[in-house]
């Protein structure tokens, strides 16, 4: 039995799975090592300097043979550059967030490059469409980073009822059982961040991964809602502090104080005062393992779920 569907088709992929491309997070090695499980890894481009980014194009290419992508986030003040970068360098898809990619996208399908956009929302998701992507990456609010205000239950079955491209489902999907529950809401494939944190070849601090097996269900909290950019962390001093600062409407103050600190938690480990973005599935993150068993039980858990239903597609 296999998970087949358009999407999969789509990017050439065994498993209809998507590693999240989390800013200092999901990095080269992560990414290939999803993709060599069989699904597609995504490196999460954030803010890092371009030539950063390229390095990490350069060693997921030496880590995979197979497609991977790279998450624009389309904010980022060189984001023309990275563009660039992405289309000198043939990645074979992208995902985007915190924008438009109209701007860029004639450019990126003329490169062959698949584009799916991430969005919140049916409105965005049509206009995504419009544009030319070819497909739709839609998160609900149980995940981790920036959010919208709807959940993926509510989410997922409007998306696959107002598009025609495949639609793909984030936010709060953590085993098998979520990817069954996003197929019978219509979508054709899964994006996890949170899970794959805690992956052997990730790369971000122990103490980081520490906390999110930690976790328990209401360890999450959306920080940030003053700004009209709110973001889901683990509960720590930081976002104590960023909750303070939203009561009293002090946005101006949020963003002086968030500055810097994803880097910070990821990379150096202060799970204090460093941002730990994570989504509420992190209190179903129970152990650090290999990319590939992750990917490998995700299919396997949807699998016995659709068969027990007599559900499981095929394309």
């Amino acid at each position: 039995m296999a998970l087949r569907t358009r999407f999969t088709h789509l990017l050439g992929i065994e498993h209809p799975v998507i590693q999240g491309g989390m800013a200092w997070t999901a990095t080269a090695e992560l990414s290939a090592a999803v993709s060599n499980a069989g699904g597609i890894g995504v490196i999460g481009a954030g803010q890092m300097p371009t030539d950063l980014v390229r390095e990490q194009i350069t060693l997921a290419k030496a880590l995979t043979d197979r497609p991977f992508g790279v998450n624009l986030m389309l904010l980022t003040p060189h984001i023309d550059d990275i563009v660039q970068l992405v289309l000198d360098e043939h990645v074979p898809m992208v995902t985007t967030g915190a924008g438009n990619p109209g701007k860029y996208m004639a450019a990126l399908k003329a490169a062959g490059i698949k584009v799916l956009p991430i969005v919140p929302s049916v409105a965005l998701a049509k206009r995504m469409e419009s544009i030319g992507a070819d497909a739709i990456i839609g998160e609900g609010m149980e995940a981790g980073g920036h959010i919208g205000e709807l959940t993926t239950m509510v989410l997922i079955p409007q998306l696959a009822d107002a598009v025609a491209i495949p639609v793909v489902a984030a936010g709060g999907i953590a085993d098998g059982r979520g990817v069954a529950a996003a197929f019978a809401l219509g979508a054709e494939g899964v994006q996890l961040g949170t899970r794959f944190m805690c992956a052997t070849e990730c790369t971000i601090h122990p103490s980081v991964k520490q906390a999110v097996i930690n976790a328990k269900d209401r360890d999450t909290v959306v920080t940030g809602r003053s700004t009209g950019h709110p973001v889901r962390v683990l509960k720590n001093k930081l976002a104590r502090e960023i909750i303070e600062l939203d009561r009293q409407g002090k946005a101006e103050q949020i963003e002086v104080l968030g500055t810097g600190k994803l880097a910070l938690a990821m990379r150096q480990g202060d799970v204090a005062m460093g941002s730990l973005m994570a989504g509420q599935s992190a209190a179903m993150v129970c152990r650090i393992e290999p990319a590939a068993d992750i990917v490998a039980d995700l299919v396997r858990g949807a699998e016995e779920v659709m068969h027990a239903l007599g559900t499981t597609p095929s394309a």
